[in-house]
């Protein structure tokens, strides 16, 4: 099961950086009239679905929760709720790459929290650790970690061109 568990964890990262390098391989692959942000998003929360299955193989849950989970994981999903609500959905879903003109925001927590979507979701899997294996927390960790050092430059080069 920890194999599995292992694999599951880190299984959205490698499309994760297809997306980011090749963008114009998803709009190509999504076709004329389909919109790739919401394509990426059906199959990101499958992704998440298959990590939650196997953090929750892994975890051993008890109740009450340490006293530290409640801040980190409120904080946490609050960052990651902010984050969606200031962004949408083409925001978050690589838009941008995908060829779409994103606005800029500035609103908390973008400006006062570098990443604020990748910490919102590293504290909410802090809050965790009393429940899973540490193993699996660091995994998918260091997993967004690549992606904020991945995404931490954008090659202006390799944005898609949408398909009209």
């Amino acid at each position: 099961m920890g194999l599995l568990a292992c694999l599951g964890v880190i299984s959205p990262f490698p499309f994760y950086y297809w997306l980011w390098t090749q963008p114009q391989t998803w709009v190509n692959l999504c076709g004329k009239g389909r919109d790739p942000c919401k394509i990426m998003a059906w199959v990101a929360h499958f992704l998440k679905l298959v990590q939650f299955i196997s953090i929750l193989s892994v975890s051993t849950i008890s109740w009450p929760p340490p006293f530290y989970f409640w801040p980190l994981f409120v904080f946490g999903q609050f960052l990651n709720f902010r984050v969606y609500q200031l962004l949408g959905e083409s925001g978050t879903y690589y838009g941008v790459r995908f060829g779409k003109t994103i606005p800029w925001v500035t609103q908390f927590p973008f400006g006062v929290i570098k990443d604020p979507q990748y910490v919102g979701s590293i504290l909410s899997l802090l809050a965790c650790l009393s429940w899973t294996p540490f193993i699996y927390i660091l995994l998918w960790i260091l997993g967004y970690v690549f992606m904020i050092y991945l995404e931490s430059e954008e090659d202006l080069r390799t944005r898609a061109k949408p398909l009209s």
